[in-house]
């Protein structure tokens, strides 16, 4: 029952069980009773997203250098005692039970949720890779 990375708004795996949004927004245009119906997400866990400034960084980075910045300023943010208790809860959720976390973005190598994907790894969270 490994935990699955996703793109929100992407076709749901059979087995996928609850969809979580790690974003900063909703999606805009979609009424919210419409997010789960439209596979966007079941939950919407902010928690887990860049900060406003730390996404708009990730969003502008057009160099590995740039990237890495990102990289290191989102792993900061998330190094935060509650950022911490959350990653360690879905470790330990991702043995027991499916659910999925996501993001909007096209390309998981330059979103958070290759980051997510990472941190979740190092808190011992089984991943779909």
């Amino acid at each position: 029952m490994p935990v699955r990375i996703i793109q929100l708004g992407s076709p749901r795996a059979a087995d996928e069980g609850t969809r979580i949004g790690t974003v900063r927004r909703p999606p805009r245009g979609v009424p919210k009773a419409e997010f789960a119906s439209r596979d966007f997400y079941d939950v919407w866990f902010p928690n887990l997203a860049p900060s406003v400034e730390t996404m708009k960084l990730g969003q502008a980075a057009e160099t590995p250098a740039a990237w890495a910045a990102f990289t290191k300023k989102y792993r900061t943010e998330m190094a935060a005692p509650e950022a911490q208790h959350t990653l360690a809860l879905l470790a330990t959720l991702s043995a027991r039970t499916n659910f999925s976390v996501g993001c909007y973005c096209v390309d998981e190598a330059r979103c958070h949720r290759s980051v997510l994907r990472a941190l979740l790894t190092e808190k011992g969270a089984q991943v779909e890779a």
